[in-house]
């Protein structure tokens, strides 16, 4: 009937209208594409590895962005031949701990010479690229994970994502039985006790103890601390009033079943966290050698965290 062939006709233009649309995005795709490289000159940094440079890039188009985003890993994996600073025997070396650094001064400085004011993310980084080292998956990399955490929001750097949840051995999750990593409740712990709001460091005893302090998530003048202890010797770091602790440790130190306050958590039937309830302590927290701390000071008053 009429009004069929009435429908018929609308949808037949209405789909060549959305190709011709769609031609029309593709076509000034292609314009940009080819003005973007005009507007880049390339270097001989560019021309001699053969892909395009980010200084080259940035240089090339400054104030398009609105993120600068980087990849870091401090090293490759025996997948991929190995690197001697990703061995094991060097997880608790400072050369180790601060090589992360490296990249977050080098793309700091491009953002700020390219793109100033805009927000500095590291969006991919673990323990070292093409699916991490065995190790990768025990509480030893727990050490490298947190204090990366720690020193680029120091930085400034305002997002730092994990590869991986569930694959490979530097995923935070085992991807064949589902069994949460040390680095998955190292994580947790993080969320919990440290905000976004970065505060300064207090004093460390010892330079092997590394201390990161944050404003605790949702408490209106709380503190949240984290104290890496990549040294033999423990310490005792003061505290501000009634605290709850969390205290991460692994024998051996490779371990992939981390205790926390000297019990191993794991998730119910119903995939609720069981046994991070945190002790209470008073004046000081207690942090054995190669471990890691993590308090909660609620009532710590901090101006800046108000």
């Amino acid at each position: 009937d009429l009004e069929a062939q009435q429908k018929a006709l609308e949808a037949r233009q209405a789909a060549i209208e959305a190709q011709r649309q769609a031609r029309a995005v593709a076509e000034a795709s292609r314009a940009a594409a080819v003005a973007s490289r005009a507007a880049v000159k390339q270097s001989e940094a560019t021309l001699s590895r053969g892909f395009l440079n980010t200084e080259d890039f940035m240089k090339g188009l400054p104030a398009s962005l609105n993120v600068v985003a980087y990849h870091f890993y401090g090293g490759v994996s025996q997948r991929c031949g190995g690197s001697p600073l990703s061995a094991k025997d060097k997880a608790l070396t400072p050369e180790w701990l601060d090589h992360t650094m490296l990249d977050q001064a080098h793309y700091t400085g491009l953002r700020d010479r390219y793109e100033p004011g805009k927000p500095l993310w590291l969006n991919e980084t673990a323990q070292a690229a093409c699916g991490g080292s065995p190790w990768a998956a025990s509480f030893l990399d727990s050490f490298r994970y947190l204090n990366q955490l720690g020193l680029l929001a120091q930085k400034g750097v305002q997002s730092v994502m994990h590869n991986t949840l569930a694959a490979s051995d530097y995923g935070l999750i085992d991807q064949d039985t589902l069994t949460p990593r040390p680095n998955y409740w190292a994580a947790v712990l993080w969320r919990r006790t440290m905000g976004p709001t970065v505060l300064a460091s207090p004093p460390s005893p010892a330079p092997e103890l590394r201390l990161y302090a944050h404003c605790l998530p949702g408490r209106n003048g709380g503190v949240g601390l984290v104290a890496i202890n990549a040294g033999s010797a423990a310490h005792t770091v003061a505290l501000k009033g009634k605290a709850k602790a969390w205290v991460m440790t692994g024998e051996p130190l490779d371990t992939r079943t981390v205790k926390i306050n000297s019990q191993t958590p794991t998730l119910d039937a119903k995939g609720e966290i069981v046994g991070l309830g945190g002790v209470n302590v008073k004046r000081g927290l207690a942090v054995p050698g190669q471990s890691i701390a993590f308090a909660s000071v609620p009532g710590a008053k901090n101006p800046a965290c108000r």
